[in-house]
């Protein structure tokens, strides 16, 4: 099982009687996208209110939350699971600020690659940040440019000057605003219910709240809701770009009953399967997934392959980020409490297992023991990916070359490093076959060629945070 964060959940409700309420199972829908903090803020039509917490979803808000304090027609919800800015209460989001009469508030699913110098220059100018958020910076820059014109210039103005993977939602007095970064990292969509307009991270949460699917936000589009209309606006980075959305999206984080960038996820992550059973087919028993990212590669696999598909990996379900964790002694437990073997099913049996990517390898190197203690007579790994060599800049938390197991050693040494009988990653053409757009993605994970220019500040962050 790779080992990585989640970023961040965006949920955005315009033009309902219930917004709060609309907000909330739209963050529930897509808790699987951050599970360190989440808050909703609303609009009264007076003031913004707001409730944010650590934790998951239902820990945060309670009905009293839902039904008489978080009052008003418009809401936008967040979750957070942090790349940028430490977890700590105050860098919840979404974060609010009352500027000149306005009350403005901003949830952010990305990682800008100039924020410290950004910071740097905002504080000298004499800007005073109440968090280590890079989120925070646009509030800073959309206040500096109000006095040139209406909110949506100062956006505009602002989104010039930041450099990396946003999407934004922003809520500004009685407006709803939705912003996406010119490569489209991130995904933000748009869907219906009525009258009532709703922006998402993600379809699942459209399903859920029973709205239409409308489209996606467009790579370097604004859409501001007002007046029960929507404006659509263009963000001029005063460059080309190239779209480089983030790929990893259908490899890992979106969930699979989702539509990113135009992709259906089930189907495309069955299709990474299908492909690793063409380039390394095994004579083997069984394939199975290590549950859950693994799942759905691994049917494919299997449809391809003409092996059976077992789940002979239990999750446990009930595991939350606080549970107590173990003692040293007892090091090997916080791997099994999440994922135990089915036992009759492993002794003397030759075995695929489907994973979803390795980053640092200790952790399926401890699972594949287990497996071997158990009697297995071959364990064979495929990983639905290429080899992670390369730092993410724009929002994955696997910030440091140091720690990623690919990036120092070959796949033998993996192979032997895991204690397995063969190892095969997804080739590149593989990975690109396997998805209806094979453009237009950002694959700076694999390769280390970055769409943007990212700066020192931003790489000597990264490295001290890895």
């Amino acid at each position: 099982m790779a080992m990585k964060k989640e970023y961040c959940g965006l949920i955005g409700v315009y033009g309902h009687k219930e917004a709060a309420r609309m907000a909330y199972f739209g963050l529930y829908a897509q808790q699987h996208r951050g599970q360190e903090s989440a808050g909703i803020s609303t609009w009264d039509g007076w003031k913004l209110r707001e409730q944010r917490g650590m934790g998951l979803v239902p820990d945060v808000f309670q009905e009293r939350h839902l039904s008489r304090e978080l009052k008003g027609e418009i809401a936008m919800g967040h979750l957070r699971y942090s790349t940028t800015g430490t977890s700590l209460l105050r860098n919840a989001q979404p974060f609010l600020i009352n500027f000149r009469g306005r009350h403005m508030a901003v949830g952010h699913n990305g990682n800008l690659v100039n924020s410290v110098e950004l910071r740097d220059r905002l504080e000298a100018d004499g800007s005073l940040f109440q968090t280590s958020m890079d989120s925070e910076i646009f509030l800073h820059l959309i206040a500096k440019h109000l006095d040139h014109g209406p909110v949506e210039e100062a956006i505009m103005r602002s989104c010039r000057e930041v450099r990396g993977a946003y999407s934004v939602l922003l809520q500004e007095n009685e407006k709803l605003i939705g912003i996406r970064d010119p490569h489209g990292f991130r995904p933000l969509v748009l869907g219906r219910v009525g009258d009532t307009y709703v922006l998402a991270s993600e379809t699942c949460a459209l399903d859920l709240l029973e709205a239409e699917y409308l489209r996606e936000i467009e790579p370097g589009e604004m859409v501001v809701l007002q007046n029960g209309s929507m404006t659509s606006y263009r963000i001029d980075s005063g460059e080309p770009v190239s779209r480089a959305s983030c790929i990893f999206e259908l490899i890992y984080f979106a969930r699979p009953d989702s539509t990113v960038f135009g992709e259906n996820v089930y189907q495309r992550r069955k299709n990474m399967g299908a492909q690793l059973a063409r380039e390394a087919p095994v004579d083997a028993d069984f394939c199975m997934p290590f549950p859950d990212s693994g799942v759905y590669a691994a049917v494919g696999y299997a449809q391809a392959s003409g092996l059976p598909f077992e789940n002979a990996m239990i999750r446990n379900h009930y595991v939350g980020r606080t549970f107590i964790q173990p003692s040293q002694d007892m090091r090997d437990f916080g791997v099994r409490i999440k994922l135990n073997p089915v036992k009759e099913m492993i002794k003397g049996k030759r075995i695929v297992i489907i994973e979803d990517s390795i980053v640092r390898g200790t952790t399926i190197r401890t699972r594949i023991k287990n497996l071997r203690e158990l009697g297995a007579k071959e364990l064979h790994l495929r990983v639905s990916c290429p080899p992670i060599r390369h730092p993410c800049y724009y929002g994955i938390d696997f910030s440091s070359k140091g720690e990623l197991v690919a990036a120092n050693h070959s796949v033998e040494d993996i192979a032997r490093f895991i204690d397995l009988d063969s190892l095969h990653y997804l080739s590149m053409d593989g990975l690109l076959e396997a998805v209806n757009q094979n453009t237009g993605y950002c694959l700076a994970c694999f390769e280390g060629d970055y769409p943007t220019r990212v700066e020192a500040g931003c790489r000597k962050a990264c490295l001290e945070q890895g």
